[in-house]
């Protein structure tokens, strides 16, 4: 069961975070190395900002070995 707090992320929410851009985003996406988002509208997506933070824990854990 998610926790109450759990936030919901948009685009440039994401891109502020990561340091991504958005074609990098998208293309990680595609390849299975950056968390999917969730369509929650016709036109909307978000991602789910633990998945998010477990993402770059994992991109420093593996940077420092």
């Amino acid at each position: 069961m998610k926790k109450a707090s759990e936030q919901l992320l948009r685009l440039p929410q994401v891109k502020s975070i990561t340091g991504l851009s958005k074609s990098t985003i998208y293309s990680r996406i595609d390849e299975g190395t950056f968390p999917k988002q969730i369509p929650i509208g016709p036109r909307l997506v978000v991602w789910v900002e633990s998945d998010i933070q477990n993402w770059i824990a994992e991109q420093v854990a593996a940077a420092r070995g």
